[in-house]
């Protein structure tokens, strides 16, 4: 989920000074060299920073308080819009190589921080999937217009992100979020959202089938068959038998 907040409020814990972190980060001495890991691990930014000076600065702060490749994983529903893009211009501008590993899922705003891998491999069983950004606003018709406005501003702003890893055609980006577009791990190394699956090339069973699916179509195809069918036209038994005797004359 994309999610925008207008209106927010800071919790007890934001006003102690305490913040709650969504991410973690994972330090490994191999061959004596460090290597760092960067866990997203459910929903980014559960209490929005839009606003709030402090997490940004913190998440910089810790990204860059090492240096050398590190490695991001992610599972994720998605979460705050304005977080998963600072996040997104972090790792962009981090001067090491950032490996994107999608655990299980990398969805909504957690898909725009995937993006910034330099490479970025998903896992045989996870899923990717990306949207149009959505929010909450109170107000009159005017209100309501500039909220519908800047959902747009905030959509195209995705679709760079987008655009820039997959080199996709913008109007096919659009219509893939218009929709809410799934995709497995093989679709997404197929359509320029992922590079490689991890664990590719091991000992195991023939690849999976790129595939992809919007819930417009899952709830169409419902729709559908909720449709009651129009009964068959049937012919009676005496019609039958009358076109059998001309025939058989």
């Amino acid at each position: 989920m994309f999610c925008l907040f207008f209106l927010c409020q800071k919790s007890e814990r934001e006003v102690a000074g305490v913040k709650r972190k969504f991410w973690n980060w994972i330090k490994n001495d191999v061959g004596g060299e460090e290597e760092r890991t960067l866990v997203l691990n459910g929903e980014i930014s559960d209490e929005t920073w839009y606003g709030d000076e402090v997490t940004p600065a913190l998440f910089a702060k810790e990204l860059n308080a090492g240096s050398g490749n590190i490695t991001v994983w992610i599972n994720s529903p998605g979460g705050d819009v304005f977080a998963a893009a600072q996040i997104y211009n972090m790792l962009m501008e981090y001067k090491g190589d950032v490996t994107v590993k999608v655990d299980a899922l990398a969805a909504s705003a957690a898909s725009v921080i995937a993006m910034a891998g330099t490479t970025v491999l998903m896992s045989p069983v996870a899923m990717m999937m990306i949207h149009n950004p959505i929010t909450v606003a109170i107000g009159d018709s005017k209100e309501m217009q500039k909220a519908g406005e800047m959902l747009n501003e905030v959509k195209e702003g995705i679709m760079n992100a987008y655009e820039i890893k997959t080199g996709m055609d913008r109007k096919k980006i659009s219509h893939l979020m218009d929709a809410e577009s799934w995709f497995n791990a093989k679709k997404a190394v197929e359509l320029g959202f992922a590079d490689g699956i991890l664990h590719e090339g091991e000992d195991t069973e023939e690849s999976a089938e790129g595939l992809m699916f919007s819930r417009t179509a899952v709830t169409n195809s419902l729709l559908t068959k909720l449709v009651p069918k129009k009964p068959e036209a049937k012919v009676p038994v005496e019609q039958l038998e009358k076109r059998l005797q001309l025939l058989s004359h």
